[in-house]
């Protein structure tokens, strides 16, 4: 023990390396951490002689992890974030990329960027999350919360921190319970007015052309406003959208009845060679606005009744009374999660029935709209 001048008492173990005398810090006396006690510096000091013992020099090894710590302490959240962005991002397509990286530095690194990859805790994660919550945004917050777990598993697997702190929270412990909302839709019987409303559509003829095909395809909107030409085979009756753009991230096969490629066809007079079915109104490199189909229907008479969403659940409700099966609707909704092998399995194995259900499906859209009867055939034991 060396007493300093003014009454400190500090451990120190002197050893010889190499031929020379050195002396070991080995920290304060004392019995409140991080000061030591008697028998703690002997711990550290026969630690120490372990690492002497195997050739190792002890001050050495202590310059080292102090080196380390300072590493680790000015590596910041939002650098190991990026770090890991770069990596994630390969296989993603870019709109998902762009939206996490928005998502990051509009709510994230304000709260968490500047801090040490060290000192984030599970409090510091849940602070982040509840600030989010509080303007009632719910789902970012779940979504930041489970982005962050990402990245500090990420910084784990790179050595950079030992555990990852957001496996101690929860959002459905942590955040307030949200109630899925669905997406307006109308009754069945609301189908056929709707259905002559949009032949009569006066806006765009682009906008027309895209809620025929919803109808007709009840696919999400997204994938339809971003199509491209190169993604149908109109003699096969068949339009192929690549996994990038599916939600599920697994390719999907849309099989088109006569009425969708006639409408394609005449929409195609009209491409002068663009690659998007659906270009915006200003830039033609981009497709429409999400938007634009929504507020046509408002125009319509249909604000907070209808959306473009509504088409697939309008789809699914009247071709389950119609008694085609439920998996092959499943299929044709893109609603299962998929990997290659039974996604390319299950286009193999049911493409001719999903291709039967969907011209049945335009059939009755076309009696609808016309005012004719409509045959319900019946329902199916389950």
């Amino acid at each position: 023990m060396q007493v300093t001048k003014t009454g400190g008492k500090l451990w120190r173990w002197k050893y010889r390396v190499g031929g020379k005398e050195k002396v070991l810090a080995l920290g304060a006396y004392g019995k409140t951490p991080p000061a030591l006690t008697l028998a703690q510096a002997r711990q550290a000091r026969d630690k120490a002689r372990e690492a002497l013992a195997g050739g190792d020099d002890p001050a050495q090894i202590k310059r080292e992890a102090k080196l380390t710590k300072a590493i680790n302490d000015a590596r910041t959240f939002e650098a190991v974030a990026r770090q890991w962005f770069d990596h994630w991002k390969g296989t993603k397509s870019a709109r998902h990329t762009e939206y996490v990286m928005r998502r990051l530095e509009a709510d994230v690194f304000p709260a968490l960027g500047g801090r040490a990859l060290t000192s984030i805790t599970a409090p510091a994660l849940l602070a982040m999350a509840k600030g989010i919550e509080a303007r009632g945004a719910i789902d970012i917050a779940k979504r930041s919360l489970q982005t962050c777990g990402q990245i500090l598993r990420y910084a784990v697997a790179h050595g950079l921190i030992e555990r990852n702190p957001a496996a101690d929270v929860k959002p459905s412990d942590a955040l307030k319970p949200h109630k899925k909302e669905n997406y307006a839709r109308l009754d069945a019987k609301e189908m056929p007015e709707l259905l002559r409303k949009i032949e009569a559509y006066q806006g765009s003829p682009y906008t027309r052309f895209a809620m025929k095909l919803l109808a007709l395809t009840f696919v999400r909107t997204s994938e339809l406003i971003a199509a491209h030409w190169d993604e149908f085979d109109l003699e096969a009756g068949q339009w192929r959208i690549p996994a990038e753009r599916m939600k599920m991230r697994t390719p999907h096969i849309v099989p088109l009845a006569p009425q969708a490629v006639e409408v394609l066809q005449i929409l195609q007079t009209t491409s002068n060679g663009r690659a998007l079915l659906f270009p915006g109104e200003r830039d033609h490199q981009k497709p429409m606005s999400n938007n634009t189909i929504l507020k046509a229907l408002e125009r319509m008479g249909y604000k907070g009744r209808m959306t473009g969403h509504g088409f697939r659940g309008m789809a699914s409700t009247m071709l389950h009374e119609q008694g085609h099966a439920h998996h092959l609707i499943e299929l044709q909704l893109a609603h299962q999660e998929r990997d290659q092998v039974s996604a390319a399995y299950n286009h193999a194995t049911y493409l001719a029935d999903r291709t039967a259900m969907m011209v049945t499906w335009a059939n009755t859209l076309d009696k609808l709209r016309k005012g004719a009867d409509v045959i319900q055939l019946p329902q199916r034991a389950a």
